[in-house]
């Protein structure tokens, strides 16, 4: 296969991965969607237009070419194995341990588990295909590092009832801590521009932490970040509005 053809194929597939429609590609680029049909089509589209492509995927045209492991590996767990995960915390917890390169011996030495009890847990994730556990302590993950919950699904609801109130009940104050929520009236093609820095924002935090992950154990700390981005208007606003059943006419503003 022609290096042009590898990275049309590339693009493709991180397309299809993050649900990116040739019409919204084209209006996060500058161009229409026949352009970007024909340049995937013939594959001879410039490297400034190749650059535009991969900041719209929020990827380096490095990781375009070489994915590494996590293009064999899966993106999204089924809907058995996301119930499996739901309903058993300490498998949650281990998946989530796993995922972000903790090793066996990490894992019992800061958690209040013993050998045999992360084993049973570790057995029970290789049963499930989400890892690979092998004698001597060997686990190999089977998920991308940046793979995605279902949406609507068991996990996704686990998190929203459980971990975002509590990530939320804090004062932000603490050295390294940020919090900022902004709102306000945008275009169709000013929103597909903040989806696209989400997506680059999510990119660099996963390729530092696959670059600490180097480091020693004693110099990392636990770090979390909550991107969110939807057409929302607050229920006490609308409450104020007199016309409730005109918000999507054109003569109304949201506030």
């Amino acid at each position: 296969m022609s290096g042009s053809a590898t990275l049309v194929r590339a693009i493709k597939t991180r397309l299809r991965t993050q649900g990116i429609s040739y019409r919204e590609l084209g209006k996060l680029i500058g161009v229409s969607e026949p352009t970007v049909k024909r340049d995937l089509a013939r594959g001879n589209f410039s490297l400034q237009r190749l650059d535009r492509i991969c900041d719209a995927l929020g990827i380096s045209v490095t990781e375009l070419i070489q994915p590494g492991d996590s293009a064999a590996s899966l993106t999204e767990l089924s809907e058995q194995q996301e119930q499996a995960l739901a309903t058993d915390p300490h498998a949650l917890v281990i998946t989530y341990l796993i995922v972000n390169d903790w090793k066996f011996d990490e894992i019992v030495a800061i958690f209040q588990l013993t050998e045999n009890q992360l084993v049973h847990v570790l057995l029970k994730l290789d049963k499930l295909r989400i890892i690979d556990f092998h004698p001597q302590k060997r686990i190999r993950k089977l998920t991308a590092r940046n793979f995605s919950w279902r949406k609507d699904g068991a996990v996704q609801a686990y998190f929203l009832r459980r971990v975002i109130p509590e990530f939320f009940d804090a004062r932000f104050d603490a050295q390294g801590d940020e919090f900022r929520f902004v709102g306000g009236l945008l275009s169709a093609a000013s929103v597909l521009r903040l989806q696209a820095s989400i997506r680059r924002f999510a990119a660099e935090y996963e390729q530092l932490a696959h670059q600490d992950a180097r480091l020693p154990f004693e110099q990392l700390n636990s770090c979390s970040a909550i991107l969110a981005l939807r057409a929302w208007e607050f229920s006490e606003i609308s409450k104020l509005r007199r016309d409730k059943t005109a918000r999507g006419s054109k003569n109304k503003r949201k506030a």
